[in-house]
């Protein structure tokens, strides 16, 4: 019946599931076929590679990249660069797209004047980590900057002045005695670390992080991200470069598709197994005596095992075949001393007269033509006609 119940409900199971898996595979073929119009790109053989959620204007399609991450190449120096709307232009000089880091620097090289005026409001970046420098315009005799192991910033100086940076906060104050201050900026610093940066790491490149699309989880496991089809809102993350590959929730669908009616079968054919052999165990029971003698039995002198009984002397024992009732002539006797299985509706039983034992006939019947005795008590019946054994 299980087994039966499990059969009918597979098909149409597995009909939706599989319908499912269709539909998941449909839409990760879209996202493929977007994607592979987003392949990889770069300006030049030194510089990074562009790919999602980053796009070159000329070369990619708007589709490929998020608002805010539009790259362009330098035509004069084969540069790539990123306009930070407020803070204007800036080389880009690696990306980390597991970690979702991005360096920049100044095409111009000079890049502190450009931390002056840096302003990431508006933009997808943000500082990774950040110092804070005081910046300080000096006389070229107000102090010897060797002294306070300083160096001077040379794109922001001239013959008349020299410009300082320090995040000392021990030599800020000696700074601010004999130099004017300039500015206060919080630089967004390339490394962490607990000792002050100085003044040449200013000309290093600027750490930035995105958080929005994140993709790094992606990244870092080998896949790619790209939006899916033509809706630009959506970032799904497929296996391999390009799109290549299937993504997670495709994956997914397969192995419940698959999995599902595999277990329903294996559930249906356990059923039918265990079926066939409750009813096999059933029949050996009940059907099928065995013919190997209970300690129950009592042991037979040996002249009794030589001798048993004629057929026609065992037939005139009295038999009785029990109802769904199970009613049995002697109601202590409820199990076949011989096989000692218990007394079942339809079997039918023997009896012998002088002790009313009760026995399976089939069990008692081959007893008897070896043994004339009861098997039980040991007593052999009157009426018993002793016949020779081979």
């Amino acid at each position: 019946m299980a087994a039966a119940a499990v059969s009918a409900a597979t098909p149409p199971a597995t009909f939706l599931l599989y319908y499912t898996v269709f539909l998941l595979l449909l839409k990760s073929t879209s996202f493929s076929g977007a994607a592979q119009s987003c392949s990889p790109s770069f300006c030049g053989s030194t510089e990074p590679i562009i790919r999602f959620p980053f796009r070159l204007k000329t070369l990619q399609p708007a589709a490929c990249g998020a608002a805010g991450f539009t790259l362009a190449c330098d035509g004069f120096n084969n540069q790539t660069t990123i306009d930070l709307r407020r803070s204007g232009t800036f080389a880009v000089r690696a990306i980390d797209y597991a970690r979702q880091n991005i360096w920049l620097n100044d095409p111009g090289g000079c890049l502190p004047r450009r931390l002056l005026e840096l302003n990431l409001t508006g933009t997808p970046f943000a500082g990774v980590f950040l110092q804070e420098f005081m910046v300080y315009r000096c006389g070229a005799s107000s102090l010897d900057p060797r002294k306070y192991n300083l160096d001077r910033i040379e794109c922001l100086s001239d013959g008349n002045f020299s410009v300082f940076a320090t995040a000392s906060e021990r030599v800020a104050p000696l700074l601010a005695a004999r130099c004017s201050a300039m500015a206060t900026v919080a630089v967004p610093v390339k490394w962490d670390s607990f000792e002050p940066v100085a003044t040449s790491d200013l000309s290093d490149d600027v750490r930035l992080r995105w958080g929005s699309p994140s993709c790094g989880g992606c990244e870092s496991r080998g896949g790619r991200c790209g939006f899916t089809g033509a809706n630009a809102t959506v970032v799904e993350c497929s296996r391999g470069a390009s799109g290549r590959g299937l993504p997670r929730s495709a994956r997914y669908a397969i192995i419940i598709g698959a999995g599902v009616p595999a277990f329903l079968c294996l559930l249906g054919f356990v059923c039918f197994l265990s079926s066939r052999l409750r009813r096999l165990c059933c029949r050996l029971r009940h059907r099928q005596p065995v013919m190997e003698y209970s300690m129950a039995v009592a042991p037979q002198p040996i002249a009794a095992a030589r001798s048993g009984l004629d057929m026609p002397t065992i037939e005139s024992y009295p038999k009785t075949t029990l109802g769904e009732s199970c009613r049995l002539p002697n109601p202590d006797d409820n199990i076949c001393s011989i096989c000692l299985s218990e007394y079942m509706a339809h079997d039918t039983l023997r009896t012998i007269p002088e002790c009313r034992h009760c026995f399976h006939a089939d069990c008692v019947d081959k007893w008897l033509r070896q043994n004339g005795s009861c098997p039980v008590c040991r007593n052999s019946p009157k009426t018993s006609t002793p016949v020779p054994q081979d």
